[in-house]
């Protein structure tokens, strides 16, 4: 099975086999956000765990 090349981009692995991803909206319209807000949306996330199979079939994961 391909990899997803759009979930290849968005999804790296952690060293104990976790799935990292990146929060949402960041990118634009950013001067009615605050800046906590702002700050704590540039951290990485952890994929949750009703979400895993889905990104594990897109990165080809058993």
């Amino acid at each position: 099975m391909k990899t997803n090349p759009g979930a290849k981009k968005r999804f790296s692995l952690t060293g104990t086999g976790k799935i990292k991803r990146k929060h949402a909206f960041k990118s634009h319209i950013l001067t009615k956000k605050s800046t906590k807000r702002k700050r704590q949306l540039g951290y990485d996330g952890e994929v949750n765990k009703t979400d895993l199979k889905n990104v594990k079939l897109l990165l080809a994961m058993k």
